[in-house]
């Protein structure tokens, strides 16, 4: 298992340590981890770090998932819409 995993966040290559969630990858990739911008459009990070808020959709993969619930897999492609 490798060290290190680089996936892309919004089209910028990020390098996380191996086990890293997508949540912190937002955050470790600079600003404020936004993970959306809500209807009204202020922008949304996550809250809870467990799925339950729901704060922290994005598409992983052109997948709708939980940044706190997945992974970081080597070459994920996660899109935000900050």
């Amino acid at each position: 298992m490798s060290a290190h995993t680089l996936l892309h966040i919004d089209g910028n290559l990020v390098r996380v340590k191996a086990g890293t969630s997508v949540a912190a990858a937002l955050r470790i990739a600079g600003g404020m981890g936004v993970a959306r911008t809500s209807v009204i459009g202020q922008p949304r990070a996550p809250f809870c770090g467990m799925g339950v808020c729901q704060e922290c959709r994005v598409l992983i993969d052109g997948r709708r998932r939980l940044a706190c619930q997945t992974v970081c897999s080597e070459g994920m492609r996660v899109e935000t819409s900050e």
